[in-house]
């Protein structure tokens, strides 16, 4: 919201400046996010006057110009073609940047004469695009005048942030009253007087969707003569970003944005029978005001007559009925119209206006009538012209019931101690109306432009927030005794863990939407076992099912840093996932898609299904899974490449993870480009760890032992899972045997075929003494025949 220092001004009697307005405004609660001030830009710029001119000795276009400024007489060449003796405009001292031409005056010759300052032109200071040459000012301007006061530019503008619950304050009045309540001045009299009508209105008005437009207002007004609007109303407008059209619009939008109150305006030769506020029908479309054409639906409010729709109700206007110079008899509309209903039409379309910004917040039913008249004074004044009657179809809305106050609440709530004489003269001065009903109690009346205000507890936010949230007292919260609980639970610390552990392998964490396509879910899962989680009222058509699968965000990120040219990357995430709308359909995942050359510290490694794998056991590891049960299983879901996957399992059914490479279909059809590797982590199901029963750590048990270690090839059928080998061999000597691990797998000469020769390196770690020959031929032994009962013979 923008208004300028004038503008409110023109509602508050004060002397406050800027500073002391914006700190004002920050107090009582409207958060101001910007401002600006026209005459720091031009603070170097001031009112000088021509004394004499004469052609430059060197160039024909120049002139060299002798000028009274506020720095005494100044020599300055000059090549605008209306230079001339006596003329009033802007002069720029040396040292000076110029705006318009981004450039910062310098001592210079110019064909060999030096110029001492520069005389400026409309587009040089950035008052107006195009300019023909300097400024022509008012000659009873004393030379010396800042610029900014000469040109009427000396006001600042103030753009602040308004919450969804205050829709009053989208009106400079509604600003005014504020800061009027919080001592900053004298809010003025801002009654509107009604107009009276010189005959019945010749327009009807029916309303057939009561719960999209409950109430409308109009009236008809003959023979206005439409045009540009007089200066005051056309610069209060350009001042807060608005481009003046006509003088019937610009009313409108000087009221919708004075008074929080938006109005329209029909020519009324562009009519066909009366107005009716209805819902929109299947195949109906209009032009807009701004040139598009837009399909409507059954769930939009739409103004239209008996030719077919004028436009969205409360939203934007047609461009068949708008106004233009060649209109001479006007409607003027001031209609209320349902919030939910004008957001979600402006969200389906895609529409944005200053109307619908107001009207889905709620505009104030107590002055629909009033902003009629408002604007049929304006109307009158400015374009000329005969007011008929007033016309009200439907049924305003009743103002808010009242609300039970007790005083002692401001101290129960805030801790301030307030009299109920001043809680009266700030809630009086807000606008509400409290009776006062007993020792302490009010029944405190609600504006119509209030309607946030449903109980105590927000007359109390409204009391603290004027009397000033610095006087509230400061208190210590209570110390807690007794047992402390950690900050983090056990879930969240192995969630820390895996992100650290991800981190430290090269991985960059990432924070995606819950929310996918569903024709992105489906590909992931989501339409077995009952279908994808549709939203009922997605963000975005692209945004309209939870996510079965955290890989679906990661994978379209990945693609998009590949379009832009960082195709080697990791990313992580760690996140809900959605099976179903229970309970117990949400899982916690950690999940991780990778491509191409990843940077890292031991050196560039591509990405493939063992790399991705041994991040994962890993992860595993740094969060205290137990990794001796840990069985790989070849193969996962139907997303990921069959040959080139796995799945980490406890036990028959439980499933900690799946890896490897994303199955191509799932990919082209996502517009990602493969290889893509990556895995997704069942964090719950991971078993609790077990709990240590203290935190010291264990002694450390590092055998003074040189360890040795023995390697044996086996031969054993192709379709052998190795995991199933190491984990049989492992078990043989558990307090012996340190590690197992598979170092070559061949398949070729000297294989027979179906078969496969496995690598497997086992260490020994002696603890009590060095290891006989005998020790060790023993070990071997139960080795050899472990693989044995697995069908795996020794070559």
């Amino acid at each position: 919201m923008k208004f300028t220092l004038s503008w409110l001004r023109d509602h508050l009697a004060t002397e406050a400046a800027l500073p002391e307005v914006l700190d004002a405004m920050t107090m009582a609660g409207l958060e101001v996010e910007h401002w600006e001030d026209p005459a720091d830009k031009l603070k170097a710029f001031s009112v000088a006057r021509i004394v004499a001119a004469a052609r430059h000795p060197n160039a024909d276009r120049l002139q060299v110009c002798q000028v009274e400024t506020i720095d005494g007489m100044k020599e300055i060449v000059c090549g605008a073609p209306n230079a001339r003796p006596g003329l009033t405009t802007v002069y720029a001292p040396l040292g000076t940047f110029i705006p318009g031409s981004g450039i910062t005056l310098e001592p210079r010759a110019v064909r060999g004469v030096v110029s001492n300052g520069m005389l400026c032109s409309a587009a040089e200071l950035e008052t107006a695009e195009e300019s023909d040459g300097i400024l022509e000012l008012d000659d009873a301007l004393a030379v010396g005048t800042p610029a900014a006061a000469a040109l009427g530019l000396a006001d600042a503008v103030i753009d602040f942030e308004v919450t969804p619950n205050r829709p009053d304050w989208l009106g400079v009045v509604g600003i005014a009253r504020e800061l009027a309540a919080a001592g900053l001045g004298t809010l003025k009299d801002h009654s509107v007087k009604p107009v009276a009508g010189s005959f019945p209105c010749p327009v009807t008005v029916t309303i057939d969707a009561p719960e999209a437009c409950p109430a409308f207002a109009g009236r008809l007004i003959k023979g206005v003569k439409n045009g540009p609007s007089p200066a005051w109303l056309a610069d209060r407008l350009r001042a807060i970003g608005l481009r003046p059209i006509n003088a019937l619009v610009d009313i409108t939008n000087f009221i919708s944005y004075d008074r929080a109150r938006p109005l329209h305006v029909y020519d009324a030769a562009k009519l066909t029978g009366g107005i009716v506020a209805r819902m929109g029908e299947a195949g109906e479309s209009f032009v807009a005001l701004d040139g598009k054409t837009y399909e409507l639906t059954s769930a939009m409010c739409v103004i239209g007559d008996e030719a077919g729709p004028l436009g969205l109700g409360g939203i934007m206007g047609g461009l068949s009925s708008g106004c233009s110079e060649e209109t001479v008899d006007v409607f003027v509309e001031s209609a209320l119209f349902a919030p939910l209903t004008i957001a979600q039409t402006a969200r389906a379309l895609g529409l944005q206006s200053d109307a619908k910004y107001r009207f889905e917040r709620g505009v104030d039913s107590g002055f629909m009538v009033d902003g009629l008249e408002l604007a049929t004074a304006m109307i009158l004044e400015l374009c000329g012209g005969t007011a008929s009657d007033v016309i009200i179809a439907g049924e305003v809305p009743a103002a808010p019931e009242a609300v039970p106050f007790a005083t002692k609440e401001v101290h129960r709530l805030t801790g301030l101690d307030l009299s109920d004489g001043e809680i009266d003269t700030i809630l009086t001065a807000l606008g509400f109306s409290p009776d006062v009903t007993g020792a302490g109690t009010r029944k405190v009346g609600v504006p119509t432009w209030r309607r946030d205000v449903a109980g105590p507890a927000d007359l109390v936010e409204d009391i603290a927030r004027i009397a000033g949230f610095d006087r509230l007292p400061t208190a210590k919260l209570p110390e807690r005794k007794g047992r402390k609980e950690p900050l983090l639970t056990a879930a969240q610390n192995r969630v820390r863990l895996g992100r650290r552990s991800l981190a430290a392998r090269g991985w960059m964490e990432a924070v995606t939407w819950s929310f996918a396509s569903r024709a992105t879910c489906e590909l992931f899962g989501a339409a077995q076992g009952g279908g994808a989680l549709v939203l009922a009222n997605p963000i975005a058509s692209d945004l309209d099912c939870m996510r079965p699968s955290a890989l679906i965000h990661l994978l379209l990120a990945a693609q998009r840093n590949a379009d832009r040219g960082f195709g080697d990357l990791a990313l992580f995430e760690a996140g809900p996932v959605y099976r179903g709308d229970g309970p117990k359909d949400q899982e916690m995942v950690i999940a991780g898609v990778t491509r191409g050359h990843v940077r890292h510290w031991d050196g560039a490694a591509k990405p493939d299904v063992f790399s991705v794998k041994a991040d994962v056991l890993a992860m595993l590891e740094a969060m205290g899974a137990a990794m001796g049960g840990l069985q790989t299983v070849q193969g996962a879901r139907a997303w990921w490449h069959p040959g080139r996957s796995g799945t980490f399992k406890l036990g028959p059914k439980t499933i900690l993870a799946e890896f490897g490479e994303l199955h191509p279909r799932v990919l082209k059809a996502m517009g990602v480009d493969g290889p893509v590797y990556g895995f997704e982590l069942f964090l719950d199901a991971l078993p609790p760890a077990k709990v240590k029963p203290t935190k010291t750590k264990a002694k450390l048990d590092a055998s003074a032992l040189q360890p040795l270690s023995r390697d044996f090839a086996f031969l054993a059928k192709a379709d052998m899972a190795a995991g199933d080998l190491l984990r049989a061999v492992g078990q043989v000597d558990k307090t012996l045997i340190s590690d197992v691990s598979l170092f070559d797998r061949y398949q070729g000469p000297g294989v027979a075929d179906g078969h496969v020769s496995l690598g497997v390196q086992v260490t020994l770690q002696p603890r009590e003494h060095t290891l006989t020959e005998a020790e060790i031929e023993a070990v071997s032994t139960k080795i050899i025949a472990a693989a044995d009962k697995l069908g795996a013979r020794l070559r």
